[in-house]
C-alpha cells in the first residue's frame, strides 16, 4: 500500500479543509476528519473584564490559537505596554500574523517549557509581576502554577470552552474494523482523552495499535503515554512540523 493513500487522521476541530488537512493532503496524504473535540464560546465578561485593566498586567500569556482568537476578537490592536508570551511557534506564529509582538517562546512547546524560560530572564525584582492568562475551560493547572511558584501574581480566565465533539461513531468503527490507517494525529491532550472516550477503550486501542500516534508536543504525547500508548513527538510544535513528521513516518513504515 503506497503511503498516499493511507489515511491520516486529524482530530483537531478544524473543517475538512482546515490548515492541518490541507497540509497533510499538500504532502500527498489521504485525509480522515474526526474532530474529537469542538471549540465554544463562553461567557465573555470575565475576560473583557480582565482585558479593560489589560494596562494593569504585564505579561499576557497565551497556550493556544484558540485563546489567540478569543482575545483579538475583542482586543485586536496589541498593546504596547504590556510583554506577551506563547506556548509553542504555531500559537507565536498567529499572534505575530495579526501584529502583536511576542517577546518570549520557548524552543519546545510545553507549559513547563514556557515556565522555564520565564524563571531563566527572571529576577528577584519580579516576584510581583502580573500575568493575565486567557485559557481553555479544561485549561491543566501547569502554567498557572508554575508561573505562580516563581512569585508571580496570574489571573486565569476562561477564554472559550473545549467539550467534546459529535463524531460519527460508526464511520470511525467501520475504519478501525477495516485497518490501514496509517497514523492519527493529536494537537492537544483534550482530543486523546475525547477521542478516547468517544470510541470506548478497546477500539481506542485497536486503533492506535494499527496506526502510529503523533503528537504535536510533549504534553499531548504525555496523555497518549497516560492511555498506554506512545507517540511519536512531532518535529516542531507547528501544525507543518505535525503534517511533515507524519508523512516521515508513515514513508519509514511504508
Amino acid at each position: 500500500m503506497s503511503v498516499a493513500v493511507r489515511p491520516v487522521v486529524v482530530t483537531r476541530p478544524e473543517g475538512s479543509d482546515g490548515p492541518l488537512s490541507r497540509e497533510l493532503r499538500d504532502l500527498g496524504l489521504t485525509v480522515l476528519s474526526w474532530p474529537a473535540v469542538s471549540v465554544a464560546r463562553t461567557d465573555s465578561s470575565a475576560l473583557e473584564q480582565a482585558l479593560g485593566a489589560l494596562h494593569t498586567f504585564d505579561w499576557i500569556v497565551f497556550a493556544s490559537r484558540h485563546a489567540v482568537a478569543a482575545v483579538l476578537e475583542r482586543r485586536p490592536l496589541a498593546p504596547t505596554d504590556v510583554r506577551v508570551a506563547a506556548v509553542g511557534q504555531a500559537t507565536a506564529q498567529v499572534l505575530r500574523q495579526r501584529g502583536w509582538p511576542v517577546h518570549l517562546t520557548p524552543q519546545e512547546s510545553s507549559a513547563a517549557a514556557l515556565i522555564a524560560a520565564f524563571a531563566a530572564q527572571w529576577s528577584a525584582g519580579d516576584a510581583a509581576t502580573r500575568v493575565l492568562y486567557p485559557a481553555s475551560s479544561r485549561a491543566l493547572p501547569t502554567l498557572a502554577t508554575g508561573l505562580r511558584q516563581l512569585g508571580a501574581s496570574v489571573t486565569q480566565v476562561e477564554a472559550y470552552r473545549t467539550q467534546a465533539a459529535t463524531l460519527d461513531l460508526e464511520e470511525c468503527r467501520a475504519w478501525i474494523e477495516r485497518g490501514g490507517i496509517g497514523a492519527v494525529t493529536f494537537a492537544s491532550p483534550s482530543a486523546v482523552s475525547e477521542l478516547a472516550q468517544a470510541l470506548g477503550e478497546a477500539d481506542f486501542q485497536r486503533l492506535l495499535g494499527e496506526a502510529k500516534a503523533v503528537a504535536i508536543g510533549r504534553t499531548t504525547a504525555a496523555e497518549l503515554n497516560a492511555h498506554g500508548r506512545q507517540a511519536v513527538v512531532a518535529e516542531s510544535a507547528t501544525l507543518h512540523g505535525l503534517a511533515v513528521t507524519t508523512l516521515r513516518l508513515l514513508q519509514q513504515r511504508a
